[in-house]
């Protein structure tokens, strides 16, 4: 019989104090590839609601790199697996969704674009997410005619 090894809180608090929370890979491997077609930006600009991961301001374009545990990515589902601190995790996910709603709002109110992307998306797929930022600038551009 396999037995599961007990993580301790100090342990816990050890491997999140680990966690980068800005300018982590994969969101600059999409701050790279934006500059690298041409598109200048702001990392982590905190004059806006969220500080987004990258604001490119001619366009009022925020973009947040979400990462799927932090977000609450499939939160309903995934809600029930939790295992360790199952209270504490369900409220800290239900007001960091709460707050990039919240966020996304006061965003939007200011006349900013306000787009999510799930980490593992821009690793899988960061062709995907650059055409999908490339169309929100478009319909910026259209909208300034």
């Amino acid at each position: 019989m396999k037995h599961k090894k007990l993580i301790t809180t100090p342990e816990i608090s050890k491997r999140m104090s680990k966690v980068k929370l800005k300018r982590n890979k994969v969101e600059m491997k999409l701050a790279k590839a934006l500059w690298h077609r041409g598109y200048r930006y702001r990392l982590n600009y905190k004059q806006l609601p969220g500080s987004p991961d990258i604001a490119i301001t001619k366009y009022n374009i925020a973009i947040f790199v979400d990462g799927e545990f932090w977000h609450g990515k499939d939160f309903e589902i995934k809600k029930s697996k939790l295992k360790n601190n199952k209270d504490y995790w369900i409220m800290k996910i239900e007001e960091n969704l709460h707050r990039d709603a919240k966020n996304d709002k006061l965003l939007n109110e200011m006349g900013w674009i306000s787009i999510h992307f799930w980490s593992k998306d821009i690793e899988r797929n960061l062709s995907y997410c650059l055409n999908v930022i490339e169309d929100f600038i478009d319909y910026q551009m259209v909208g300034r005619l």
